[in-house]
């Protein structure tokens, strides 16, 4: 029941007595509630006899960039693949928007994934025989929208990233810049509630990596868009709004 928070927020008024809390513990209980994003908790990860993530917690508020940082190994990607849904975790829970993703079927899953997770890779993974144009559209395509509704809206996207003259281009034509540029547009095309990187900086030069972070900001303080962000760069990760420190299979800042 899609419901505008603000009717939300009075009906909860409503059905929680006020002489059972008071109002401004009240008060925040409800904004918590609405400005959670993402929440997991004792998240469990072996490979075999290998713990790759141990009973990791994490909350992240609707609008905020937080970046994970740590060295090779410490179970940064697996972490970001559990909490976007592409692998699954031995035991804990995550809920995205309020939906406990391990209580759904895998059809409802992958739909669930397709609307509101954007993903942007170190590796681009455009694909080759499609325009920046045609890439960008095809999560839109698979998610149901109207063909022509979904192109004009990557031709906006593609135009507010800078990328308006290159939309006919195929990615063997596109820099390495703008082939991620390209990326983050196919992750912005269903209007996602949360966009995950993982090194997403990895293959490009200083000076590139520091523009997308820097794009990464402009569209939060634009779109209110909510980035975690998976990165080897503690420069970069501290241009996020907060860092968390992995080390050995757990978060320790």
């Amino acid at each position: 029941m899609n419901l505008p928070n603000v009717f939300l927020k009075n009906l909860l008024f409503y059905k929680i007595r006020s002489d059972i809390l008071p109002l401004n513990s009240l008060n925040a209980i409800i904004n918590k509630i609405f400005s959670q994003m993402l929440f997991a908790k004792n998240i469990v990860k072996n490979y075999g006899t290998l713990p790759v993530v141990r009973s990791v917690d994490i909350e992240i508020k609707k609008g905020e960039i937080v970046s994970i940082v740590g060295s090779s190994g410490a179970g940064k990607s697996t972490l970001l693949h559990i909490l976007g849904t592409l692998d699954t975790a031995d035991s804990g829970t995550v809920e995205i928007e309020g939906e406990k993703i391990e209580q759904l079927k895998p059809r409802q899953l992958a739909a669930f994934r397709n609307k509101h997770i954007g993903f942007v890779f170190q590796f681009h993974h455009l694909l080759p025989e499609f325009t920046a144009l045609e890439n960008v559209c095809i999560p839109g395509w698979i998610g149901g929208g109207k063909k022509k509704e979904v192109a004009a809206k990557a031709t906006e996207i593609l135009s507010t990233l800078g990328l308006a003259n290159r939309m006919e281009n195929k990615p063997q034509q596109l820099s390495g810049g703008e082939q991620q540029r390209v990326a983050v547009a196919r992750a912005l095309i269903n209007n996602p509630s949360i966009i995950m990187a993982d090194e997403p900086t990895g293959n490009l030069d200083s000076a590139m990596a520091k523009e997308l972070h820097e794009l990464f900001i402009n569209l939060r303080n634009q779109f209110n868009q909510t980035f975690l962000i998976v990165t080897h760069n503690d420069e970069l990760a501290k241009m996020s709004d907060r860092v968390l420190q992995m080390k050995d299979g757990k978060i320790i800042t």
